[in-house]
């Protein structure tokens, strides 16, 4: 496939130098029996919450539901926004400035269901497994699940969505 016929590339992310990176990420948390769902790229020590990155002109409800549709071949139903983050971090060995919007989702009921075990993998850019973690301050904490306030607010999250300035440090430095 020649460089002009393959697919352009329409995701937010801005790479600036020396090694900085902004990008504009949609995710959602998706509850199921006291459980919400998590995803990981395998290669990475970390979880997070199942999403991606926005392309341009697109709204970021749209966002989650295109992502999800990639990942989970499933139609999700995306809920009110929680919260609006923006999130510092390093990261492979680059600085990171991600602004972040956090929605609930409704996964449909065919899809998989089994605590703590994974219950989906898929490649995407990157191959990922998906599973479901018991929805508690402990829980997530344990799991290292950025960005990182977000274990502190899962058993009480806000009515109304809420502005967070974040800084989760160096997530290269996890293991």
């Amino acid at each position: 496939m020649s460089k002009k016929d393959k697919p352009r590339d329409l995701r937010l992310r801005m790479k600036l130098k020396p090694k900085r990176i902004f990008q504009m990420r949609v995710a959602g948390l998706a509850f199921r029996d006291g459980h919400v769902l998590v995803h990981r790229a395998i290669h990475e020590p970390f979880w997070t919450f199942p999403g991606g990155r926005a392309e341009f002109g697109e709204a970021s409800d749209l966002t989650l539901k295109r992502e999800m549709h990639e990942e989970l071949n499933a139609e999700v139903s995306v809920g009110r926004l929680l919260w609006v983050v923006e999130n510092f971090f390093h990261y492979e060995k680059r600085d990171w400035h991600e602004l972040g919007f956090y929605y609930l989702m409704h996964v449909p009921e065919s899809f998989p269901f089994h605590p703590q075990d994974i219950v989906h993998r898929v490649h995407d850019t990157h191959d990922l497994e998906f599973k479901w973690v018991p929805a508690t301050v402990a829980s997530l904490r344990a799991l290292d699940i950025p960005p990182y306030f977000i274990a502190e607010e899962i058993e009480t999250l806000p009515e109304t969505p809420r502005h967070v300035v974040w800084d989760d440090k160096d997530l290269d430095g996890k293991t």
